[in-house]
């Protein structure tokens, strides 16, 4: 069982807010800061391919400043490979994006993509990079990661909060997070270090944090909209009670 489970704040809704209107403000390497006072454990940031809310300037600034991990998310393309050999991140994280797309749509197809992904995750392995493939809940592409070299999954959390949003206590709800359960536990018998995230809230970030082999869960979007009404630092402060409140409580029922 992971003991403590890390925390990764994604900054990416805060430079959102900023290219709104243009100009430095609000800056995502000052919400770093405040989020590595407030308990973050790492820092992750998605560089897309349209510079939608991340710059190119922001991962040059969060390398060099941050004293806590940064977390690369990045497509599985040449451009964002260059970028990220060049800046060595502690983390990157392969992620599937569509142009067209809101924000991420589901997990990452590595056993379909698997001839393409090897070179990737290779090439940021040799550089010293952690890697890590976003994908679902899903026995299949556990293996691919394994059968890749990726020593870290992310699972795709996104079917849980959309179930638990229209029914808490409703059979998909218990389904999608009894899903994410096996997988969690399929993962550590892999070898694989376990991560969770999309679309985590107050409300949904217990069931999955009680979950013993995840090791870190990654929070973003919500974190930032809560901010409007409390703070940012009070935001992350109160989801890092709420992980570290499920995980003590999971932990005791276990032992008893």
């Amino acid at each position: 069982m992971n003991r403590h489970l890390r925390l990764g704040v994604n900054i990416d809704h805060v430079a959102t807010i900023r290219n709104a209107r243009g100009g430095l403000h609000p800056d995502p390497v000052r919400a770093a800061r405040l989020a590595a006072a407030a308990g973050a454990d790492g820092i992750t940031a998605h560089l897309r391919e349209d510079r939608r809310h991340i710059s190119d300037s922001d991962i040059e600034r969060l390398t060099a400043e941050l004293d806590i991990p940064l977390n690369l998310e990045m497509a599985a393309t040449e451009e964002m490979l260059d970028i990220a050999l060049r800046h060595r991140p502690h983390a990157a994280c392969i992620v599937p994006e569509r142009r067209e797309e809101r924000t991420t749509e589901g997990g990452l197809d590595a056993a379909g993509g698997h001839n393409h992904l090897q070179h990737f995750v290779s090439s940021l392995r040799e550089a010293g990079s952690r890697v890590s493939l976003f994908i679902e809940a899903d026995g299949e592409q556990l293996r691919a990661a394994v059968s890749l070299g990726a020593p870290v999954v992310e699972l795709h959390t996104g079917a849980y909060c959309e179930a638990f949003l229209e029914d808490p206590e409703g059979e998909r709800t218990k389904q999608c997070l009894e899903q994410l359960r096996q997988a969690a536990e399929q993962a550590a018998e892999l070898g694989l270090e376990c991560h969770a995230g999309h679309g985590l809230t107050f409300d949904t970030v217990g069931a999955v944090a009680a979950i013993p082999t995840i090791a870190e869960l990654n929070i973003g979007h919500f974190l930032v909209g809560e901010a409007i009404f409390g703070g940012f630092d009070s935001s992350i402060r109160r989801m890092r009670a709420l992980m570290d409140k499920a995980r003590a409580e999971a932990g005791s029922a276990r032992s008893a």
